[in-house]
């Protein structure tokens, strides 16, 4: 057994059962170990589809995701891979080769220091130096990359290191890590502070839809009526037909759901991230008492200081201060009329169908065809805005976007990895047609893959959002638009099938077809963005009214 051969034993004793990535001649002992193997090798046409799809299988399951790469271009193509794991706190185990450590005959080609530029966009990153560093290192990757908060961790292993003779070496055995319970101080401190508020609020963010603690905090908001909202990511962990559920933040602007935070004194975090949504648009006074519940400490920010911190394993947090605080709050009726107001202005608004169709019409459109557990995973642009504001979430990991990297072109590899997950639901990929083309090669991965997909790609002929934002600065537009290609002959070309909606279609009857249809389906649906300037108007005085009364 060579250290190649040692190195994926120890992925199968990982529970690896996929690796993502595209071969290379310094990976070439390494796919050889990988074909006698448990683990299937998934190749794409990309290696940054490869840490798409490796990120979003660990951000679904828990379990670090794989992708593999070759040195030089190989790596620097995981790059934004990477970062799009380690800022959306998703576990990611990347795999490069390198030149040999002694003897290597071919000086600088395509040489670079791969971990020097990949370490900061890690939680750890190193080169394996010796095949007796092998067990210890992958064992290591693994549990930094799961261990809360969840990121991006790299494994170099040079090619004269993976030829090495491994002896009597094994793996080591991976084992249960189970988080520490939360202080009874800590519990007994946070009940004080929302015990003493006139209007404290809940906002769960992507850490807690990355846990599954979606019945713990229902049951909070049942036997305590707190009401809670969610960042983008976070959606799902409260279904949003819940009666207690005040929906999701949109963009950061004062929006119909954050009228809840304007006027709450005391807000409840659970699973926060800074990055999700910065808290110096919720909290620009500073006067924000705040109560911290996570794995981990707060990330020190001017606008975000907690009054009490509970540190430790989320789900028993919340049945611990469920318990101390049932029966102790008073109702709020405010937050009861806000709730059905914003349901009515985002659900419930009549919606005539047009063509193009507006954002509202086919994020309706959308809902109406998939089930409560079907996935639909966002590229990134302007409807995705639309999808976080109107998209009815209920259920955790159902509504797949990056609110923290917001990278265009992971739309694709996110449903196909949802699609491995979940092989008994729909899956949607919804993507616009500038970030659909900076990964369409891996449609031919999907055809191969004998997936059942339907990609909703929303045409404008434009970089859509950043016209938007063009527009509201009050700048010309230029240098937005692009052509196209036509996208239905493009999906035949790959093996896809492809379809256009024409004016006298349904987008609904469109989609339900597709999806009977089976295989990779592409929807050509050009979208009208027009309703963007409802975007840029701040929340009006009527919703804000309904809390003061």
């Amino acid at each position: 057994m060579n250290a190649s051969e040692l190195f994926v034993r120890c992925l199968e004793e990982e529970g690896v059962r996929h690796v993502f990535g595209v071969p290379g001649e310094e990976t070439l002992d390494l796919m050889e170990a990988l074909r006698t193997s448990s683990i299937a090798f998934v190749p794409t046409r990309h290696e940054q589809h490869a840490a798409f799809m490796a990120a979003t299988l660990g951000r679904l399951t828990g379990r670090a995701g794989v992708c593999l790469a070759t040195l030089g271009p190989g790596a620097t193509n995981l790059v934004t891979g990477i970062a799009y794991a380690q800022l959306g706190g998703m576990p990611l185990i990347s795999i490069t080769g390198q030149k040999p450590l002694r003897g290597n005959l071919e000086g600088n080609f395509q040489l670079m220091d791969v971990v020097g530029m990949i370490a900061p966009l890690t939680k750890w990153a190193t080169s394996i130096a010796s095949v007796d560093r092998v067990p210890r290192s992958v064992r290591h990757a693994f549990k930094t990359a799961e261990d809360e908060r969840p990121g991006a961790v790299h494994l170099e292993l040079p090619e004269d290191v993976a030829r090495e003779d491994a002896g009597d070496l094994q793996p080591q055995t991976r084992t249960r890590v189970d988080r520490p319970l939360p202080a009874p101080g800590a519990i007994e401190a946070a009940a004080r502070v929302i015990e003493s508020a006139r209007r404290p609020v809940v906002l769960a963010s992507g850490g807690a839809n990355r846990k599954k603690v979606g019945p713990q905090l229902k049951a909070l908001l049942e036997r305590t009526g707190l009401y809670a909202l969610t960042t983008q990511m976070g959606k799902g962990v409260v279904p949003e037909d819940h009666s207690h559920s005040l929906f999701a933040l949109g963009i950061h602007k004062r929006d119909y759901a954050h009228a809840a935070l304007d006027s709450a004194d005391v807000i409840i975090t659970i699973g926060y991230d800074i990055v999700e949504y910065p808290p110096a648009v919720w909290n620009a006074e500073r006067s924000k008492r705040i109560v911290h519940i996570d794995f981990r400490a707060a990330e020190p920010d001017a606008y975000y200081a907690p009054e009490v911190e509970v540190h430790g394993d989320v789900g028993p947090a919340i049945e611990a201060l469920t318990e101390r605080l049932e029966g102790k709050l008073a109702p709020q009726p405010g937050l009861a009329r806000l709730r059905e107001v914003v349901a009515k202005r985002l659900f419930e608004e009549d919606c005539a169908v047009c063509h193009p169709p507006t954002p509202r019409e086919i994020v309706y459109a959308v809902r109406e065809v998939m089930g409560r557990q079907d996935v639909v995973c966002l590229d990134n642009g302007m409807y995705k805005v639309w999808f976080a504001r109107l998209y009815r979430t209920f259920d955790e990991n159902t509504l797949l976007l990056d609110n923290a990297l917001a990278t265009m072109g992971a739309g694709l590899a996110s449903a196909m990895a949802a699609r491995m997950t979940f092989p008994d639901r729909r899956v949607l990929a919804v993507a616009g047609d500038g970030g659909f083309l900076m990964n369409l090669q891996d449609l031919e991965t999907a055809v191969r893959l004998k997936q059942d997909l339907v990609i909703l790609l929303l045409r404008d002929d434009a970089y859509g959002m950043i016209r938007w934002k063009q527009k509201a600065m009050g700048l010309p537009d230029f240098g937005m638009t692009y052509g196209n290609p036509d996208f239905v002959k493009l999906a035949e070309s790959f093996g896809a099938s492809g379809v256009r909606l024409g004016p006298e279609d349904d987008l609904r009857h469109v989609l339900h077809a597709a999806f009977e249809e089976g295989g990779v389906v592409l929807v050509d649906c050009p979208i009208d963005y027009g309703p963007n300037r409802e975007l840029a108007v701040d929340l009006d005085d009527e919703v804000a009214a309904l809390l003061e009364e």
